[in-house]
């Protein structure tokens, strides 16, 4: 069993990235053994095991891979259009999903394009929301087009306050993800934006020490120069990628930069943390939806905040 830590481990503040969406085929682009023998891990320039790589002193960047909801966190939300209002969208069996308990809401969502659309049209950021602003590492996700895909993703896994932490890693994610160029405002109308809220951070007994589509994983180990390496698939990564544990962890050890063979001895010395998450997702026409008072015929008349907070 892991030992429960409410937040992460202190540590300087730390900002990782999202990576693409592609599945790359593990079992059929080299060997995948879990005994001792060698495993190979496809390493694909356009797939999720690019730019991946995060060395202790170096620029503080760790690139975790794409954000979308995870069975059993938080529900999706849908805005209505007429008033403007939340509801929970039905599970595909068509019960609701309580949100009791739930800190993230699709508010914070809303608050993000606030930030967003203020800083592209060049009004004063809006004021501060009245969501909680407890402390959480947190990561902010904007995809794009009917496919949604992923045009930017940067969070922390240090607790920062949501108010000051949204803010930040809206345009971070948005402007400052060294994959892809800054979004622009034609771009807007195609966004969807999702905000993860990491929480139920245990140290594991090892490496395998966690369930697939149930918990986020962030490994520890050190690389084949001696150098500290850490990298960390969100809860519902492996289970998109149809990965086993085994397969996740490889895939994790090159995403983290690792070259060398992996057996599963190596496997043993990794550090991990587990972890869960909350998250929801708005599109830019709910969003739109909920601000439709400070709009009219499209056009923006006053920073959103300011009419919807005062």
């Amino acid at each position: 069993m892991g030992k429960r830590r409410c937040v992460p481990p202190l540590e300087p503040k730390l900002a990782a990235g999202c990576c693409g969406v592609k599945k790359p085929k593990l079992s059929g682009s080299g060997t995948h053994n879990h005994g001792n023998q060698a495993t190979t891990v496809p390493v694909s320039s356009s797939g999720p095991l690019q730019n991946h790589q995060h060395a202790d002193g170096g620029n503080g960047r760790e690139n975790v891979s794409d954000l979308t909801l995870c069975p059993g966190n938080s529900p999706i939300t849908r805005m209505n259009p007429t008033s403007g209002a939340l509801s929970p969208l039905a599970r595909p069996n068509g019960t609701a999903n309580s949100t009791k308990n739930l800190v993230v809401t699709a508010e914070m969502c809303c608050y993000c394009f606030d930030v967003l659309y203020c800083h592209l049209y060049g009004f004063p950021q809006p004021r501060l929301p009245r969501f909680t602003n407890d402390p959480y590492p947190l990561f902010v996700t904007w995809k794009t087009g009917r496919d949604k895909r992923l045009r930017g993703c940067i969070g922390t896994f240090s607790a920062m306050n949501l108010h000051s932490g949204l803010r930040e890693y809206t345009l971070t994610s948005a402007l400052k993800d060294s994959r892809f160029p800054p979004l622009t405002r034609e771009e807007l109308p195609k966004l969807f934006c999702s905000v993860s809220l990491l929480t139920n951070f245990e140290d594991a007994s090892d490496y395998l020490d966690w369930e697939v589509g149930i918990h986020g994983i962030r490994i520890e180990f050190i690389n084949e120069k001696g150098v500290k390496r850490t990298a960390t698939y969100l809860p519902e990564v492996a289970k998109e990628q149809d990965w086993d544990q085994i397969q996740t962890i490889d895939s994790l050890l090159r995403k983290g930069g690792f070259k060398a063979p992996i057996t599963n001895d190596f496997r043993k010395t990794i550090k991990l943390t587990r972890y869960r998450s909350e998250k929801v997702t708005i599109s830019y026409a709910e969003y739109m939806a909920s601000r439709q008072h400070c709009f009219q015929n499209g056009t923006l008349h006053a920073p959103p905040l300011y009419n919807h907070y005062s």
